[in-house]
């Protein structure tokens, strides 16, 4: 940890608010072990759900349950490692203390809100979700600005454009305009893609090449502006459709090959004795197999709606698994390769993908089984994360330093 930090001013902070990571991944986390069997008590037996009939007033479950995975659990993430790795990167203070609790506040209100079983004004969630996802931003800005570290200005930049993806989310569910939500969740699939494909290819490579003891792989500029020329295409074509089903295919496609050349590229068959290392792998590997699955399937709408759970499941929940629980470890001053013993959890999460995607395709007659065991998977990955690192996010770091 760098020495940015007055150890006694830290020492008066609630460990929970000392650094970005804590309490947005114990916050997402909690969520995500949640609201996944929430929603499927409310989706198949609305009778027996806490919220019932007035929870639904304003807020319906076919918008609700991807906003608050690509938002509520995911964002969080998102937030929790980029305000925790800016720090790292322009050896500027973190956000903390009273800035970061009424960030992270800003996030639970939104999620509470939305929770309410009444009718409330959509206004007032859209607002605190846009400060949540607004502050961030801008912390991220002014670190990576004082310091002009051009090449992470992208960051605030992008969550800026989640900012309004999210409004435009708000509106489309106030207007009851369901297919502009559709719309909506892909871009935002694809945002996050996006984000994996930059920051993905930064750490998996280099985690691995430490582990193993093995020099990183040098990586091949043309491979690597094209990855992100093609996601941030898929960005735009989710959002727009401007471009023939065709052209999309082809980019499908084209994403694909450059995602699993760039993969193999990594030593991902030296990682199988190591899980911090193989559940990145596994989960990259997620992403190249979602892309040819909704190639081959673009024709068909009900397939595309479940195959894209290989990538929202696979790919984004567990590299977010993965890294939170490396990354709880290492800003705590904790070994990470001998902290909790996460391969089970890390193990279910590719299981509940195969699960909630395949399966319905494979043999739709058992629908509803495959959700609620693809759910249960997933809730025991989450909950085994809450069990083991709630404690260790709520203490302060073992080596006394600040963060």
């Amino acid at each position: 940890m760098l020495n940015i930090d007055d150890p006694a001013a830290t020492e008066k902070i609630p460990a929970l608010f000392r650094l970005g990571f804590r309490p947005f991944f114990l916050g997402g986390a909690s969520v995500a072990m949640l609201f996944v069997p929430l929603w499927l008590v409310t989706w198949f037996y609305p009778d027996y759900s806490l919220f019932q009939t007035d929870f639904w007033v304003k807020v319906v479950p076919l918008w609700w349950h991807p906003h608050e995975m690509l938002f509520g659990f995911a964002l969080a993430i998102v937030c929790g490692f980029l305000l925790t790795s800016v720090q790292t990167w322009t050896n500027q203070p973190g956000m903390k203390g009273w800035a970061l609790a009424l960030t992270f506040g800003c996030w639970l209100l939104a999620r509470i809100m939305l929770l309410l079983p009444v009718s409330i004004p959509l206004w007032l969630p859209a607002i605190f979700d846009s400060l949540f996802i607004g502050l961030t931003a801008i912390k991220l800005w002014r670190c990576i600005y004082k310091v002009k570290q051009w090449h992470n200005i992208g960051f605030p930049i992008m969550l800026f454009a989640a900012l309004s993806i999210n409004l435009l989310s708000y509106y489309a569910l106030s207007s009851r305009d369901f297919s502009l939500s559709l719309q909506i969740w892909q871009a935002m699939i694809w945002w996050l893609g996006l984000l994996i494909t930059i920051v993905g290819g930064r750490v998996i490579p280099f985690f691995t090449a430490i582990r193993i003891k093995q020099t990183k792989p040098t990586p091949i500029a043309l491979l690597e502006k094209s990855l992100i020329v093609v996601m941030i295409a898929l960005v735009i074509q989710a959002m727009t459709k401007v471009l023939p089903q065709d052209i999309e295919q082809g980019l499908l496609m084209l994403a694909g090959v450059l995602h699993l050349g760039r993969w193999l590229r990594w030593f991902p068959h030296k990682t199988l004795k190591e899980p911090m290392l193989w559940s990145l792998h596994i989960a990259y590997l997620f992403l190249p197999i979602t892309l040819f699955a909704l190639a081959a399937n673009i024709d068909d709408s009900m397939a595309y709606r479940h195959l894209i759970h290989l990538f929202a499941i696979g790919t984004l929940a567990g590299i977010c698994l993965s890294m939170i629980s490396r990354v709880s470890l290492g800003h705590t001053s904790r070994n990470i390769y001998e902290g909790p013993r996460m391969a089970v959890a890390f193990l279910c999460i590719p299981i509940a993908a195969v699960l909630r995607s395949l399966m319905p395709i494979i043999a739709p007659d058992y629908y509803q089984l495959w959700l609620w065991l693809a759910g249960a998977f997933w809730s025991l990955a989450f909950a085994m994360f809450v069990f083991n690192y709630a404690s260790i996010l709520s203490k302060p770091r073992i080596d006394g330093r600040p963060g």
